[in-house]
């Protein structure tokens, strides 16, 4: 009886959880900000305050990931350094395909909607992301870019 409890509620959860489809890519557009990480044996690392951003840059299937610095006044410092990127399917499943000329890795997208992020890499650990902006908190008035 058990058992049959504990698929019973594998099934109804595995439902509940909506596929990434081609279509949401273009979601990935944008400044990312980690809030968490949930590692494999269930141990959680909140993240409440960051030094870098993730920003994507996606058109079609390819493009890139930097990790960018937000400024007091809006602005985000950033350097030379990026990841190119292609979104592959394998079996139904949106995988993030990362390139240097150093390495290659893959994580999987398990969560992409306008404001939330989640995704898997090798050592199954989770990434929780929440779609961020830049702040101008000088006040000065000028929009932030």
């Amino acid at each position: 009886m058990k058992k049959t409890i504990a698929i019973a509620f594998l099934f109804i959860l595995s439902a509940c959880h909506q596929k990434v489809t081609i279509q949401d890519i273009s979601k990935l557009n944008g400044y990312w900000e980690i809030e968490k990480v949930t590692f494999f044996d269930g141990a959680k690392k909140p993240y409440t305050y960051n030094e870098s951003f993730d920003y994507f840059q996606i058109k079609g299937n390819k493009g890139f990931r930097k990790k960018v610095m937000p400024q007091l006044n809006g602005r985000f410092f950033v350097n030379n350094q990026f990841e190119k990127i292609e979104i592959t399917f394998e079996n139904g499943i949106a995988y993030i395909n990362y390139k240097t000329p150093y390495a290659k890795w893959k994580e999987e997208i398990e969560t992409l909607t306008s404001d939330k992020l989640v995704v898997i890499n090798l050592a199954k650990a989770e990434y929780h992301y929440k779609k961020s902006a830049p702040i101008n908190i000088l006040g000065d008035g000028k929009t932030a870019k």
